[in-house]
């Protein structure tokens, strides 16, 4: 039951291609922006799309096979687990950042060209 507590899983496309970082500890981060998108009808029946954007990380072995395969435009699903953190800026502004730190990927789909890019 504890893997339930905070678990995330989503289906969209890749918005950039992934920012890769070798530490230099020999660990590797792969960063990179995805599109989610939902549809509805509004009251007058029209369709209507809302994406949403979302910041993914991926850490190692999982790293270096989205180094290998994925970039922009292609369809990904992500399993993984929201990560917050927030800090202060030197005018005291206060900042947040959510992420999606995952842990299983699958590749969909092909590039699709026409993807917004955030």
């Amino acid at each position: 039951m504890n893997t339930l507590r905070n678990r995330v899983q989503l289906i969209g496309r890749v918005g950039k291609d992934p920012e890769i970082v070798d530490l230099e500890d020999g660990k590797k981060l792969a960063k990179f922006s995805m599109a989610t998108t939902e549809h509805y009808r509004d009251k007058n029946g029209d369709r209507i799309a809302v994406t949403n954007w979302h910041h993914v990380s991926f850490w190692n072995g999982s790293a270096a096979i989205i180094e290998k395969y994925v970039s922009r435009g292609i369809e990904i699903a992500v399993e993984g687990k929201l990560t917050s953190r927030s800090w202060e800026d030197m005018s005291g502004t206060r900042h947040y950042f959510t992420q999606v730190v995952g842990y299983n990927l699958v590749l969909l789909g092909k590039k699709m060209e026409s993807a917004v890019e955030n």
